[in-house]
């Protein structure tokens, strides 16, 4: 079997990423080849972060999320009433995992829908689907 056969046999099995890497390594000069453990661990590895990464761009897509915002990105201070240490305690997670909810209020203008799609983002990020509803939006879906 030679490389272009192996490398269409992956994609039609759904293994993208492995096909990519076995594609690039099968480019590499003799001498830089590595040995078949290597190559096939490199390969598996290859696949989990494909699957990884198109698993997070489908929840993002499905997410739709308002802005394209990261929590690294939200202006903290104390007229905002939010801190560095609160962002980032959000963005890890945590609350999802003990079922907990967060609640956003503020001013008009005051960052509401920034904060919580940076925190939908980070969500996706870490493996959880995520849907954005404006207020309107929500009840409209909640009445229903």
């Amino acid at each position: 079997m030679n490389t272009d056969q192996t490398i269409e046999q992956l994609r039609s099995m759904r293994l993208t990423g492995m096909a990519r890497r076995y594609e690039a390594v099968a480019s590499l000069p003799v001498h830089e080849i590595q040995d078949v453990h290597e190559l096939l661990g490199s390969m598996v590895q290859a696949e989990l972060e494909y699957r990884d990464h198109a698993r997070t761009q489908k929840y993002l897509k499905a997410s739709r999320l308002r802005y394209n915002a990261l929590p690294e990105e939200i202006i903290c201070n104390a007229e905002r009433g939010i801190t560095r240490e609160q962002v980032l305690r959000l963005s890890d997670g945590s609350f999802i995992h003990r079922g907990e909810n967060v609640l956003i209020t503020g001013a008009t203008g005051s960052g509401k829908s920034f904060l919580a799609c940076a925190l939908g983002r980070s969500a996706c990020l870490l493996g959880f689907k995520t849907l954005y509803f404006s207020m309107n939006r929500f009840m409209d879906t909640v009445v229903l």
